[in-house]
């Protein structure tokens, strides 16, 4: 069993080499922040804006866990919000300092950990992350810090993986049936073989659980492009088996059943 610190580590190095929505864009060239915000706009936008309501946060105290290439941090600083970054990788603060001085902004980064932040407890008025406190070897811990860093009445906007979810069916098809495994733990197959090693997914009842220290909270299921198949491979198949798929897949029942089973869970939860 690789160990948390081990883990962590490999967790570092995977997204050093491959800042989250960097695939597919040449980092050296100036093309690259554009297109990655398209992208990650194209598939994910609806979505992130309207979960993270970014102007409501204007001339408040929010912290970003998880910066990756700095797209929606830069809607932070775009909106005027008091906006804190932290990654764990050193990459990812190269990479969103670069982004603001495009645009002749400035914005507090820091390299750091999810499960251990360098912050004060009582200090952001929202903690907001989209789609990184699965990938930490200690989740729970890490919304404890969330909760620790919160003022009283402050929120945390945190995306996680679902786990009965369309996304983790097609993993357990492709890396548990398709290889002759079907017997293979979802956990272990999502672990192996979605993102960063160790990822994990959760059902809503347990993602409720990780916040159960919050005076309340709501999770909430929704449907995304990954789930319809709608999207650059990266997170399941490869291009060839994706095409295959796309033909093979019920689409169009998949959007019609709607949110239950989407891939992403949106989690409000207020200190």
């Amino acid at each position: 069993m690789v160990q948390p610190v081990q883990l962590k580590r490999e967790v570092r190095n995977y997204w050093d080499a491959e800042p989250c929505g960097s695939r597919g864009s040449a980092l050296e060239e100036d093309s690259f922040f554009p297109e990655t915000e398209a992208r990650r706009y194209r598939l994910d936008g609806s979505l992130i804006f309207g979960f993270a309501e970014f102007p409501r946060w204007r001339g408040r105290r929010v912290l970003e866990i998880g910066v990756g290439t700095g797209t929606d941090f830069l809607q932070w600083a775009r909106s005027g919000a008091n906006a804190v970054g932290v990654d764990l990788t050193r990459r990812g603060i190269e990479l969103t300092r670069a982004r603001l001085a495009r645009e002749g902004l400035a914005r507090p980064l820091c390299s750091g950990d999810a499960e251990n932040l360098p912050f004060p407890g009582a200090t952001f008025d929202l903690v907001y992350s989209w789609g990184v406190l699965h990938h930490t070897p200690d989740t729970k811990r890490a919304i404890q810090e969330v909760r620790r860093i919160l003022v009283p009445g402050g929120e945390a906007r945190i995306m996680l993986y679902h786990r009965r979810s369309w996304v983790a069916f097609q993993a357990w098809l492709r890396y548990g049936v398709l290889a002759g495994r079907p017997m293979d733990p979802l956990n272990g197959i999502l672990a192996e073989h979605v993102e960063s090693p160790g990822t994990k997914a959760y059902t809503v009842a347990e993602a409720r659980s990780l916040f159960a220290g919050f005076s309340s909270v709501e999770v909430v299921p929704r449907l995304t492009p990954y789930d319809t198949l709608d999207y650059q491979p990266r997170v399941v198949h490869g291009e060839g088996l994706r095409r295959a798929a796309q033909r093979l897949v019920p689409r169009g029942l998949i959007r019609a059943l709607g949110d239950g089973f989407g891939w992403n869970l949106l989690i409000r939860a207020r200190g």
